[in-house]
């Protein structure tokens, strides 16, 4: 755990300093925000931010987000209103800690970020033979490529590798190959000097050079773009790298863990991804079966989500009552555990009385069977247009955008749940919602509508 203190809160601020390194956290220190984002853009990664309340957080939060630095923030203060932690809260911070600081309450946070990152939680034969093997592997110091569905929780089992080798103490860098647009990809990747292209004001490390030491997680990596791979290939064989704008190699310790939701023999095959990259990355394979192929995991993780839920939006915990838990094991959860998280999300919601029963697990409009056969049907059949409420008269590209933004909210804005769901590539989804953001069109970031919800 690598904790980033941001202000100048004297005693206090010190001593809530030395209680996380007493629990094992590596602390760092800036005065100011513009000091802390120097040293996250000179590669002094951070897994949580602890920030004086006084500051301006809401500008903090934005920057992390427009630079793609996904650190979740913390604020905390002495003798601090209420009101005061409520607006920290809704400028972006996950909590708010008072000053003078205690002890547990210190612990508790870090270790809710640690959970929320590497938390498996399973009961399943077949989850437990992957867990087997991965710790089998990881202190090795071969390159691991996990395969699965999207939603199934392959990054979960990379902090898992990563956590069990002798890197553990090292940090684990991770970036969405998916996520980020070819152009800016390269330069997360690799960084860049200043003055590399327009916008480049100063030096910036990229995600090489902050994970040297540990491990590289290059998440849904069949989605980077073939240049880019030649470029990853020989980083992958010399173990150096060139910035963007460089002029000469930088040399790096890294070991790779890549996954993927495709057949990436598949995509070799078709000429879509590299055979050289594909072997070079995949010395040991982890695949995670769907959840459907582990149906002893669900009870357990419905368990998890509905008491995790339940705290965070200050209602009742409710168990699940006998019929609603017989419908979630049955169910086929096309989104595997995102989905299944994302219903949980919801029945906690909407459930009343003393269980969680069949009438609060709905998504969308219905109920699972009714979400799933109308995200199906809507693309195949006759039946789906008078289920959707009748689409004649509206264009082809109508209905195909109108399907497209609800497989969205149905997902929380998670671009790569929705594509799965919709059985397009993630490249063709985001090319959609680009066109569709230029007709004015309301597109939701990911994460957006959950942020609403909570």
């Amino acid at each position: 755990m690598r904790l980033l203190i941001v202000g100048s809160l004297g005693g206090e601020m010190a001593l809530a300093s030395k209680i996380a390194m007493k629990r094992g956290a590596k602390v760092g220190h800036a005065d100011d925000i513009e000091t802390a984002l120097t040293g996250l853009r000179a590669g002094r990664g951070a897994d949580l931010i602890m920030i004086d309340v006084m500051l301006d957080i809401g500008a903090l939060v934005t920057t992390l987000e427009t630079e793609r630095f996904s650190v979740p923030v913390v604020a905390c203060g002495i003798d601090t209103d209420r009101d005061t932690a409520v607006r920290a809260i809704q400028a972006g911070a996950r909590e708010f800690i008072p000053l003078p600081p205690n002890a547990d309450l210190i612990a508790a946070v870090l270790e809710a970020v640690v959970e929320e990152s590497d938390a498996i939680i399973y009961d399943d034969p077949i989850t437990g033979a992957v867990l087997d093997l991965a710790k089998q592997v990881a202190g090795s110091q071969a390159n691991i490529l996990i395969t699965g569905p999207s939603g199934t929780g392959k990054e979960l089992i990379a902090r898992y590798v990563h956590r069990h080798s002798t890197r553990a103490g090292k940090p684990l860098v991770s970036i969405n190959c998916a996520a980020i647009p070819e152009n800016l990809l390269e330069s997360e990747l690799f960084g860049h000097e200043k003055g590399a292209f327009t916008g480049a004001v100063a030096r910036r490390i990229g995600k090489f050079e902050e994970a040297d030491g540990g491990s590289l997680l290059l998440d849904e990596i069949s989605e980077m773009a073939p240049r880019l791979q030649a470029k990853l290939l020989r980083a992958v064989q010399e173990r150096e790298i060139d910035r963007v704008g460089g002029t000469a190699p930088v040399k790096v310790d890294i070991r790779f863990i890549a996954t993927s939701n495709r057949d990436l023999e598949a995509e070799v095959a078709a000429g879509n991804f590299r055979d050289d990259l594909y072997f070079r990355l995949n010395v040991v394979n982890l695949r995670l079966p769907p959840l459907s192929e582990r149906p002893r995991d669900v009870p357990l993780l419905c368990e998890h989500f509905a008491g995790k839920f339940a705290e965070a939006n200050g209602v009742p915990h409710r168990n699940l009552s006998p019929q609603a838990l017989e419908r979630l094991v049955n169910y086929p959860w096309p989104g595997n555990v995102r989905e299944l998280e994302n219903a949980m999300h919801r029945a906690v919601l909407l459930a009343v009385g003393d269980d969680i029963d069949c009438e609060a697990l709905q998504l969308g409009s219905g109920t699972l069977e009714d979400a799933a056969s109308s995200v199906a049907g809507a693309a195949a059949t006759e039946a789906s247009v008078k289920a959707a409420g009748g689409l004649v008269g509206h264009t082809v590209a109508e209905v195909e955008r109108d399907l497209i933004l609800e497989t969205l909210n149905h997902c929380l804005g998670n671009r790569t749940h929705a594509a799965n769901i919709l059985g397009i590539s993630i490249r063709t989804l985001r090319n959609k919602l680009r066109q569709y953001a230029d007709e004015g069109v309301k597109v939701p970031f990911p994460g957006e509508l959950q942020r609403a919800a909570v």
